[in-house]
Formats: structure tokens, sequence, C-alpha cells
């Protein structure tokens, strides 16, 4: 029987390094070497960087993949309930004995050298991908790019750039021209690489970086174009139209993600029915995710009950855009942020389309901002906020004054992670 589980191995991870966020590439290639370069053995990797949109286009990548009839490795981050959520092994989830075995393997390879979590975490990813056979590996960076625990892939593929927006500016920057040289780190000589819509500064460090590295782009609004007609997504580039549908994923920001998605799979010559999959059969959870069964939906009664788990402007804005997409209705906000995050620019683009919002501390997060620090945030953006002491409480707050309300618990991933547990 194993002496350890992963739970306790990733426990003793963490303790690895005093920083949760260090950035820079030298322990990775330590360890890599360390472990005869996994990296090198990988399937074809397609590597996805930007602020938002990465893990939703990647799965709809990896839908496409899989109605072709192929499987794809899947590395994402963070994970909502379970670690297990980061990796996918041609596919599936994977399983607790492989976890638990790639984590020693790399705690013994590594020797108690300092790293930190994500670093070794990403490697193990990867020491798993190796070991069983799939067509193609899906890597999400977690933080940035350039520096990124991901970006060891010499030669991938394919790379892709989601919308880049403000976020972890203390780690990649102050100005949108840096955060977005961080991004395009991705970019490698000779290899192609799909840029989602982005902002004229963004771009331009995008093509200059391309430039230099000889790598063809394949711009949205250039090479590519995306919308919305009659319920139907149309989709277009030198190879041609596609009608399909809408995606399976909500909101107007949805669209143009699939469009990044589609590029990527015409890219990498997947014909149309694999399009039509990736835009039909893509999960990703806690994007505006309608919570359908469960405690929580349980106390709410006749109150709907969304969950997203968008924490920048941007994200903010995105929100914003759904809501507006929706039957009306009266939106609440349950609310729980980090407290390295830009409150008020989230909850700004969101504030005239709620009616109040309970403020709640993320369970166990160390860098959650308390509940009272939210609640002052909402009143700066003019809604009449509050504090509740869990989710539950402020659901049932909720409803205790308007039954029909639509709840949506926003504002961090961990508060997402959080509520997924807890609604079983």
């Amino acid at each position: 029987m194993r002496a350890e589980t992963s739970d306790i191995i990733l426990e003793k991870m963490m303790a690895l390094h005093p920083k949760i966020i260090d950035l820079t590439l030298d322990r990775v290639w330590r360890l890599l070497e360390a472990l005869d370069h996994p990296e090198t053995r990988l399937p074809p990797v397609v590597h996805i960087a930007g602020t938002n949109g990465k893990g939703s286009t990647l799965a709809m990548i990896r839908a496409g993949i899989e109605g072709a009839g192929q499987t794809a490795h899947a590395y994402t981050s963070p994970h909502l309930a379970r670690f297990n959520e980061r990796i996918r092994v041609a596919g599936d989830l994977i399983e607790e004995d492989q976890l638990a075995d790639v984590l020693e393997i790399c705690w013994k390879a590594n020797a108690g050298a300092a790293i930190t979590y994500f670093e070794i975490t990403t490697i193990a990813a990867l020491v798993a991908f190796v070991e069983t056979t799939a067509d193609w590996t899906l890597l999400e960076v977690g933080l940035g790019g350039r520096l990124d625990a991901t970006n060891v892939v010499e030669r991938p593929a394919l790379t892709v750039i989601t919308p880049v927006a403000f976020d972890h500016e203390q780690y990649l920057g102050d100005t949108i021209t840096k955060i977005a040289r961080e991004k395009a780190g991705i970019i490698k000589r000779g290899v192609p690489c799909v840029v989602g819509p982005q902002r004229d500064e963004a771009l331009e460090v995008i093509e200059d970086v391309a430039a230099r590295m000889g790598s063809e782009l394949l711009v949205y609004g250039q090479h590519w174009h995306v919308w919305e007609e009659r319920g139907r997504l149309v989709y277009q580039d030198e190879r041609g139209l596609l009608d399909l549908p809408h995606p399976i994923l909500r909101g107007e920001h949805q669209v143009r993600n699939a469009g990044a998605a589609l590029a990527a799979l015409r890219h990498l010559g997947f014909d149309e029915a694999a399009c039509e999959h990736a835009m039909t059969d893509a999960v990703w959870p806690a994007r505006m995710q309608r919570l359908k069964t469960g405690p929580l939906v349980d106390a709410a009664g006749t109150a709907e009950v969304w969950l997203d788990g968008g924490h920048n402007p941007a994200a903010g804005a995105a929100v914003a855009q759904t809501l507006d997409e929706l039957p009306e209705r009266q939106t609440h906000l349950i609310v729980g942020m980090l407290s390295t995050k830009d409150v008020i620019g989230f909850l700004a683009p969101i504030a005239a389309r709620a009616v109040g919002l309970h403020a709640v501390d993320i369970p166990d997060a160390v860098a959650t901002l308390p509940a009272k620090d939210t609640a002052s945030a909402g009143r700066d953006v003019g809604l009449d906020s509050r504090v509740s002491g869990s989710v539950l409480e402020a659901v049932q707050d909720i409803i205790a004054q308007d039954p029909e309300a639509r709840i949506l618990i926003c504002g961090s991933l961990y508060l997402a992670g959080a509520v997924l547990q807890e609604n079983g």
C-alpha cells in the first residue's frame, strides 16, 4: 500500500519554496534535467497564454480534437475542487494512483531543493503525459508566459494568445505593453501563433515579438473573423466560411474565444465536424455556469444560482455582457475576492446589472479580501452591500427578500472551487 497520498505529497511540496510565485525557469530546467527532459517527449503541443479566455479556448480545442476521434493530454490551473482537475491524461482526469506516483517521482528527483508548488506540479503533469499515449498535448500558461513553468517546449505545434488585459500587475508589469510582452514570451521561432482580439498596444508587441522570431501570426480581424448571426456562430478565414452552432459556453466573449479555438483547429488540419464538436461539447466549469443541483440550489428554491470565477476588470465586463443576454430578472451578487485583485475594476461593469451585493470571505484562502472590504468596494460602485458569514447564509438572506432572484456567485476561482465543493 502506498505510504503517502497525493494530498500529503502536495502539502509537502507547498513548503519547498517560501513564495507562491517566483517567476524564473532556472528551477524548472534543473528538475527537468534530473527527470531526463519529459518536455522533449510529449505529443505535439498547443501552448495557450492570455489574461482571459485561456481555459475556455483550451476546452473548445480539446472538444474539437476529441470530437474528431483523437486524444489530448491537457494541463490547466488552478483547480476548483480537486487538484486532479488540473491534469487530463489522454482526455481523462488523472487517477489518484498515477497522480501520487508522478508527484513522488518529482519529489524524489527534486531532492528537497527550492522550487515553487506550481513549478513542481507542472513538471509532474509532463511526467504523467509521457507515460500515456495521446495525439496532442494542450498546455495552459499559469501566469504570464515568458517565465511560466509551462514555457519549456522548444517547438510546439502551435501557440495561442487570448486577449491580454490587466491582471497580476505586480508580477507582469503595470502597462498593457509590459503584460503583452510577457504573454508573447510563448512565441517560438518558426511556430505559428493564433492571436485573439487585442488592444492595439498589445497587438503591436505581439507582432514585434513574432517578427523577430519568424513566427507566422493568425490574427483576429486580419486572418480570421468570427461573429454571431441568428443564434449561430459564423467563422471565416482564408479556407472559407463555417456556419456552426453557438458555443455552449455562455457569453459574448465566448464567441471570440471560440474563434481562436477554431483558428487553432483549422490550422492543425481538423475538419468542419471537429469544429462543430468544439462548439457543442466543450465543458469549462465556473464560467457563467448555472448550478442545477446541490444544497445551495435546494436552499435557493425557485431562485436561479449562477457561478463565475472571473476576477479582473475584463472578466467583470464579460460577466456584465452575459447578464445582459439573459432573460430579465433581478440579479443579486455574492462576491468573494483575493486581496491582490482590482475589486473596484471587477465590480464596476457589473454594478448597473445588480440590485445588491453580499460579501463573503473565501473559505481557507489566506489571501482572501476581508468581506467588509469587499462590501465597502461594492458601496463605492453604487451597490447596496452587506457582509454575510457564508455563501449559504447569503443565499438564504437573498431569497428571504427576493424568492425569484438571480443569484450570481463570483469574484474568484478559489471561491468558485469552494462553492463547487460545498454544493457537492
